[in-house]
């Protein structure tokens, strides 16, 4: 509400302001000792009270006082118009924040002492509040308040000082001691002087009782010490404790005086070395030892800093090197390597990101309209999305897609990179060796270079693209290193925020990056570097899938690039599913494009040498164009035969059905052998298989007289193939079964399992893509493991189709599905689906 400033009271634009002028004269100046005297020594009893809310105010002084507090200032205004001259200034303990004083409890807050104040003018500028000038007369304590409402009126009593009397040697010891401090402050702080100037004209500092209030009112004391001054009776005390404030507050000059030369000092330094440096530039211009272009390149690196928001690191980094720069010659063979380091320091994003784009919706329609099917890797980037949505910042995240060739994983990267909006970068690690083809290579080797990952920021210009690591399955080891083991930092979220590069040697941060890793196996990748990243497996395609793949995406694609309009080109459905079925019957798509590719290039052929307006490609043509089918052998199985049994593998390439044969050969010397190119576990599941069915037959003596009269041979085609794994014990038994008892198995069946001695079907692994090869055969009819149900029942309805799954937990249970004619097999209900 009220302030009290200690700079002089300035009255501007005088002739807008209402000036009230208070001329009696009352007040006199004695010349000899310059003091102020009052000629009527009565002050009144009640006095109008203004409570002082910086610092109390010490009498013999004239100082300007605010008033902010809007009641009071009215009454004030009021009455001065009248006798009011005098007012009592009582320092608050309460900060004015409110500005109200007539507030319960505020004469609480009020100190029982202040000064009495004779007011010599009063102004009112406008909407501004009231400045008052007052002559600060003399102490008083409150002895009782009058009124609280609308000001606070009190009663008052005048305090006389003591104690001058009987120490007056001591009193002079201070005063001289208090004169010394004075003059000292004056010559650390010149604003000193200038209040001492103004000051002495107007009291007498051979008093020590107002030299005491005077030295404490020089003081930036807080307001409670300088009331404790203004409270004290004895001018002994009162003047010890002002000599107190003052050694204070000269210590505190002389800090502020210390710590500007120290400031002072630095900033002479760096002027120094300015004005040095210049100098040394126009030196050597004038030698001629120094090219303008040195200047340039700094300033151009300077202007690129200015745009990027660089780690404290790289900041201290490019600094260093600016530094050294500046004054290499620019012939050394040395400036060009600096040179080439601060233009890799500085054209890299630090802190620049591209915006991401938090629309579901948009992105969904992205994924849809690029990819067909890959439903697994869509729900986990719309999820990344709802994720980055929700925290409202799009975290990075390591995706590894495993899938056969040509099920889409490259061309996903594109479309994962268009619906998050952000920049693409790609590259293959396919036969990479070398380590620092990832890490780069150090500055200390001629001609080094920063790794891929560093390269590819700079190339998109932005910290957190989407990269893309195709073919990590591939990648090699060699004397240079193991660029598997260095992509460790690279793929882990909670190291990759520091990443080193070997030529950056500053920790550039890729947490923000999203990481898309492909291959088409798991076995070959470290196990450190896959648990570091959240597989997702793209199964192959089934026909129905191809065909919209084919007329949605594939086509159109190929008809632009062969220069062909769609209705100069006709290729009906039918013959579309004949080209899938019988020459791309793979896990992906790759070879139905190259087929495709095959028949426009004909097509374009006869455009050509014909001048005709349209081709029309029907079934009867396609051998003509694309050959003999890739994949007729298999009809000679559509007919089951005794010892043929229809399996069902998982390959790198995806799922596959394979046949497995068993034949016999009377002999002298009985035994069993097998053929196909077959791995260790695959020959382990062919002698288990035997060996459990020779004992299933144990009791039977027509069953123990074929073992014991001939030579089993089982082969599993192709033989040019390699074959392993476990999974096809149970297909293996029944072939051996099927020529045992000399009964074919049923039409349309195909069987996964492993099998043990004792005759239980263990689980496998591969069922989605095991099942896409089944139905791509035309398998109607699918024999699993029991563990292998639930898998089978996350399975898409368009994938199991009209196929019907059973689920068996032992080779018994397997034989009445296999063999219902068979004798001796119980006829009991097949788990089933």
């Amino acid at each position: 509400m009220i302030q009290s400033p200690d700079s002089e009271f300035e009255n501007e634009n005088d002739s807008q302001e209402e000036v009230i002028e208070v001329q009696e004269n009352i007040i006199e100046a004695l010349p000899e000792d310059k003091s102020l005297v009052v000629s009527e020594d009565v002050f009144p009893d009640s006095l109008l009270i203004v409570p002082l809310y910086d610092r109390p105010l010490f009498p013999k002084m004239m100082l300007p006082v605010i008033i902010s507090e809007e009641k009071l200032e009215k009454v004030l205004l009021k009455e001065l118009k009248g006798p009011l001259r005098y007012v009592g200034l009582v320092y608050s303990y309460e900060p004015d924040d409110d500005s109200h004083t007539n507030e319960p409890g505020i004469t609480e807050k009020l100190s029982k002492v202040g000064a009495v104040g004779k007011i010599v003018q009063a102004s009112k500028h406008g909407n501004d509040p009231m400045h008052i000038i007052v002559q600060v007369m003399d102490r008083f304590e409150i002895i009782d308040i009058a009124s609280e409402d609308p000001i606070i009126r009190a009663k008052v009593e005048y305090i006389p000082e003591t104690g001058e009397e009987k120490s007056e040697d001591e009193l002079k010891a201070f005063s001289v001691s208090i004169i010394n401090l004075i003059k000292e402050l004056v010559q650390l702080n010149p604003l000193f002087k200038e209040e001492l100037g103004l000051l002495m004209g107007r009291i007498n500092l051979k008093d020590p009782a107002t030299l005491a209030d005077f030295a404490a009112s020089m003081t930036t004391a807080s307001g409670k010490e300088l009331q404790e001054i203004l409270e004290t009776k004895n001018i002994k005390i009162r003047i010890e404790k002002a000599l107190y404030l003052l050694r204070h507050e000269l210590e505190v000059a002389k800090l502020q005086v210390k710590i500007s030369q120290r400031v002072e000092d630095r900033m002479s330094q760096q002027q120094r070395e300015f004005f040095l440096r210049e100098q040394l530039k126009e030196i050597k211009k004038e030698l001629g030892i120094t090219k303008e272009g040195s200047e340039s390149e700094t300033d151009k690196y300077e202007a690129r800093i200015k745009k990027l928001k660089l780690s404290e690191e790289a900041e201290e980094r490019i600094d260093e090197e600016l530094e050294k720069l500046r004054l290499i010659e620019p012939a050394s063979p040395e400036y060009n390597v600096t040179r080439t380091y601060l233009d890799w320091l500085t054209i890299l994003p630090w802190g620049i990101y591209s915006k991401d784009f938090f629309n579901i919706q948009r992105a969904a329609r992205i994924l849809n309209r690029d990819h067909y099917g890959l439903k697994d890797v869509k729900d986990r980037i719309l999820e990344l999305i709802s994720v980055g949505i929700i925290n409202g910042d799009l975290a990075g995240s390591i995706v590894l897609l495993v899938g056969a060739p040509g099920t889409g994983k490259t061309s996903v990267g594109q479309s994962i990179a268009r619906a998050l909006g952000r920049k693409y970068f790609r590259f293959s690690l396919g036969g990479m060796r070398d380590e620092a083809e990832i890490k780069g290579h150090r500055r200390t080797y001629i001609a080094a270079l920063p790794g891929k990952f560093i390269n590819a920021i700079k190339t998109c210009k932005t910290a957190n693209p989407v990269i893309m690591l195709d073919e990590i399955d591939k990648i090699g080891a060699s004397f240079h290193g193991d660029p598997a083991s260095a992509l460790l930092e690279v793929l882990d979220p909670e190291q990759n925020k520091d990443f080193l590069d070997h030529y950056l040697d500053v920790r550039f941060d890729l947490s923000k990056v999203l990481f898309i890793c492909t291959a088409n196996q798991t076995d070959t990748i470290p196990p450190a570097l896959l648990d570091r990243m959240e597989v997702i497996r793209l199964s192959g395609y089934i026909l129905e899938e191809k065909l919209e793949i084919a007329r949605k995406h594939l086509l159109p694609k190929q008809l632009k690039i062969h220069g062909l309009k769609k209705n100069q080109f006709s290729l009906p459905k039918p013959v579309l599913r004949e080209i899938i079925d019988g020459y791309a019957r793979e896990a992906g798509v790759r070879s139905l494009e190259n087929n495709l590719k095959k028949l426009l290039r004909k097509t374009a052929r006869k455009f050509v040498e014909e001048e005709i307006d349209q081709v029309k490609i029907s079934k009867d043509d396609l051998p003509d164009m694309l050959g003999r089918k890739a994949f007729a052998e298999e009809s000679r199985y559509k007919k089951p035969k005794i010892g043929v049994i229809t399996g069902l593998a998982y390959t790198s390439v995806g799922g596959a059905t394979l046949f497995i044969e068993a034949s016999n050969v009377e002999a002298k010397n009985p035994g069993f052998k097998q053929t196909g190119q077959l791995g260790d576990v695959m020959v382990e599941s062919t002698e288990i298989a035997y060996t459990f069915i020779r004992s299933l037959g144990s009791n039977d003596e027509k069953i123990k007289n074929f073992f014991a009269q001939n030579f089993v041979h089982l082969h599993v085609p192709a033989g040019a193939t390699p074959k392993d794994g476990p999974s096809a014990g149970i297909t293996m038994a029944c072939a051996l079964q099927s020529l045992v008892a000399q009964e074919a198995v049923i039409p349309n069946l195909a069987m996964t399992g492993e099998l043990t001695l004792t005759g239980l079907v263990m689980p496998i692994g591969g069922v989605k893509e095991k099942t896409i090869a089944a139905k791509r055969a035309g398998i109607t009819q699918l024999i699993f493991p029991a563990e292998n149900k639930k898998d089978f029942d996350d399975l898409d309805e368009s994938i199991i189709g009209k196929i019907t799954p059973y689920f068996v937990k032992t080779f018994t249970e397997v034989l009445p599905i296999c063999f219902p004619n068979l004798k001796g097999t119980k006829k009991h209900k097949i788990p089933k689906t």
